[in-house]
């Protein structure tokens, strides 16, 4: 099947690896992801102020792309989902914004919200379903893995709708499909601190020792993410308590790919 993909700017950036394992993965799981032509940055950060339409847009084009093609749209980094289905909801609820968003953009249909916002976790538990990836592993990975979550794909839960925003298992569920085994842990839906780094970079560091040392105290050899600026805040903050990778670099391993 295909599907309409949104890569964002760090993916093709200081994010590589988790667009090139997911797309291979992906292949090998039967899916397409097909990027969406002319998409620009999604900002990186909702824009709050419902005042504040431009910061919007680009999020609206891509979704107003994706729903002449198929209607769902997949994205992979934690910080674009985030953003992107934050503005399809307000595409569908808040008539101001809709309204305004159209006549700036001048689109040849309104756009109201109908694009379906998928992440790739979902995608893999939704779409290929983790008993079929349970079948095409070729090398389980026997060994102890913690998740980490992070703010972004589960806040605000009653928009992001991914998971319980204080117990999720779709992490956890997806290291059990790849032949890991999942350590649940105090701090793994807890903010790293990456957003304060420029601001007070002592703050991102006890943020991230604390919730790699959780994983560590409960028995994981490493932990695996969905956010770069979480990877990358966990890797260089977080001291050598444990390797921090990409949950798409742990799937490819596990297909052989």
């Amino acid at each position: 099947m295909k599907i309409s993909y949104y890569p964002g700017c760090t993916l093709r950036t200081k994010a590589k690896e988790l667009d090139v394992t997911a797309r291979r993965c992906a292949e090998a799981l039967g899916v397409e992801m097909e990027e969406i032509e002319n998409w620009q940055c999604c900002g990186a950060v909702y824009p709050m102020a419902t005042d504040e339409i431009a910061p919007k847009l680009s999020a609206v084009r891509a979704l107003d792309a994706a729903k002449k093609n198929g209607g769902k749209l997949l994205t992979l980094c934690s910080a674009c989902h985030n953003v992107i289905k934050r503005t399809n909801e307000d595409m569908k609820a808040d008539g101001d914004i809709c309204f305004r968003a159209n006549n700036y953009l001048k689109l040849d249909e309104p756009y109201k919200g109908e694009t379906e916002v998928i992440h790739y976790l979902e995608m893999l538990k939704n779409i290929v379903g983790f008993e079929n990836i349970k079948k095409a592993v070729v090398k389980p990975l026997n060994r102890k893995i913690g998740a980490y979550y992070g703010c972004l794909l589960l806040r605000p839960s009653g928009v992001m709708a991914f998971d319980n925003p204080e117990n999720p298992t779709i992490i956890e569920d997806f290291i059990k499909a790849i032949g890991g085994t999942p350590v649940v842990y105090p701090f793994r839906n807890e903010c790293c601190g990456a957003y304060v780094s420029l601001k007070n970079s002592e703050l991102p560091k006890q943020k991230s020792q604390k919730v790699l040392m959780s994983a560590k105290e409960k028995g994981a050899e490493e932990v695996i993410t969905a956010c770069p600026l979480c990877l990358y805040n966990l890797q260089v903050n977080g001291g050598d308590i444990l390797p921090v990778k990409y949950f798409t670099e742990l799937l490819a391993e596990a297909l052989g790919v």
